[in-house]
């Protein structure tokens, strides 16, 4: 019966998300419903797996490989519009999360345990995957919004780093700056999950409060390397990823001018 209750409230909130959608006109269709039966499947296959792989440490590597994996690939998807976006979202990620998940463990912030390190683990790779993809979008917004300009520097010999220089670091910035705002008010305006969640875990508030700043620090170290990686990696490419229409209508005034009259 407790399921029961639990499963109808989720749908009552996911009915009022899609209604408030649907008043509004964002025109989601089915996706909060989509979204939230994948959250419910998925996280009941995780904590099936976790009951097992918890025990075992060589499956706990393994499962945050198919973590990695799964950032990587749904990133990758997402930044297909822009030049080298699925790699800069493999190597963005890989980079960020590996690093900071390694200075946690190396600095011994958080205990040597697989619960710990699956748990740091999913929090930063998770976040890793949302600033490939916030920073790439952005970039590739920056660039299609000041095309000409970019085009102007590559015209007088800049070479591609140089004349995407000012849109990277808008794109690193902005996607930033939530994070840095949430860090700040952390405590004073919001109880992030980490630190209830290890509250509901039987942890005392002030353990509860370690971890959290050991999260929110690295989800911050984590954030910065993986939306630099990728702008700088984006910034590489030749290729200016203009509107759809944009290259269409260029692609067809080349081929009229090499037209012989």
């Amino acid at each position: 019966m407790e399921l029961v209750w639990f499963g109808a409230g989720l749908a009552v909130l996911t009915a009022l998300t899609m209604v408030i959608h649907r008043w509004a006109g964002l025109a989601t269709g089915w996706a909060p419903a989509v979204a939230a039966l994948r959250a419910v499947v998925q996280l009941a296959v995780v904590a099936t797996v976790l009951h097992g792989v918890l025990t075992v440490p060589w499956t706990v590597l393994a499962f945050i490989a198919l973590m990695l994996t799964t950032a990587s690939l749904t990133s990758g998807r997402r930044l297909r519009e822009l030049p080298g976006g699925r790699r800069a979202a493999v190597v963005g990620i890989a980079a960020g999360a590996s690093v900071t998940v390694l200075l946690v463990l190396g600095l011994h912030l958080v205990a040597w345990e697989t619960r710990y390190l699956v748990s740091v683990a999913g929090v930063i790779i998770g976040n890793s995957m949302s600033a490939a993809i916030l920073a790439g979008r952005m970039f590739l917004r920056s660039v299609r919004e000041r095309a000409d300009e970019i085009q102007g520097w590559m015209a007088l010999g800049a070479r591609p780093s140089q004349a995407y220089a000012e849109v990277a670091r808008t794109a690193v910035r902005e996607t930033l700056v939530p994070t840095i705002d949430q860090t700040a008010s952390t405590g004073m305006v919001t109880l992030p999950g980490a630190f209830v969640g290890a509250l509901f875990g039987g942890a005392s508030p002030v353990q509860a409060a370690q971890f959290q700043l050991v999260v929110l620090i690295g989800i911050m170290l984590t954030q910065s390397i993986t939306a630099l990686t990728v702008a700088c990696a984006a910034s590489a490419s030749p290729v200016i990823p203009l509107e759809p229409w944009t290259q269409t209508r260029a692609t067809a005034s080349a081929g009229a001018s090499t037209t012989p009259r």
